[in-house]
């Protein structure tokens, strides 16, 4: 669980990414919606999302939209976790105690939210949720008004669900 519902405030943060860079949730929301996706290497399910979530960064992330990862490991093992898996979006490095992830409330990983521009939680989805991928996706074609593409192909069988 969370302790940050749908239509309340995400708390602000700044981390680093893999390559050094310093990401603000502030700065991030200047330009569009956030969809920050919270995960640990370890995490099976996270292993099963992010591939998809890598799709909808490569459909969506760009000059109004951002998505990124926030890493519950340490910088060589996220690294490998996003080569083996394929992620090129900016990945953030949670510090020692998860000080990011604690003040979201998180119990499980992965758990992703897309934050509107005001700040607030517009969808949070806990586990795998392949409905919850889709309207994000849905989401993010109307803020940046472009046509929606499907996230999931017709030739793939894919669970509604996976638990974190």
């Amino acid at each position: 669980m969370t302790n940050i519902a749908v239509g309340h405030v995400a708390p602000g943060f700044t981390l680093k990414s893999l390559d050094g860079k310093e990401y603000s949730l502030g700065k991030l929301l200047e330009k569009g919606p956030v969809v920050a996706a919270f995960f640990k290497i370890s995490c099976p399910v996270c292993q099963f999302t992010f591939p998809y979530l890598q799709r909808l960064a490569e459909r969506y992330s760009g000059d109004s939209a951002t998505v990124i990862g926030v890493s519950q490991d340490d910088a060589s093992g996220t690294k490998e976790f996003n080569r083996e898996y394929g992620v090129t979006f900016p990945t953030l490095l949670d510090g020692p105690g998860y000080p990011v992830s604690n003040a979201y409330g998180l119990s499980m990983v992965p758990t992703i939210f897309l934050i509107e521009p005001d700040g607030k939680v517009k969808i949070s989805c806990m586990g795998f949720d392949k409905g919850d991928l889709e309207k994000i996706a849905a989401e993010l074609s109307q803020l940046r008004k472009i046509a929606a593409a499907p996230l999931f192909r017709s030739d793939e069988v894919i669970p509604a669900q996976k638990p974190g």
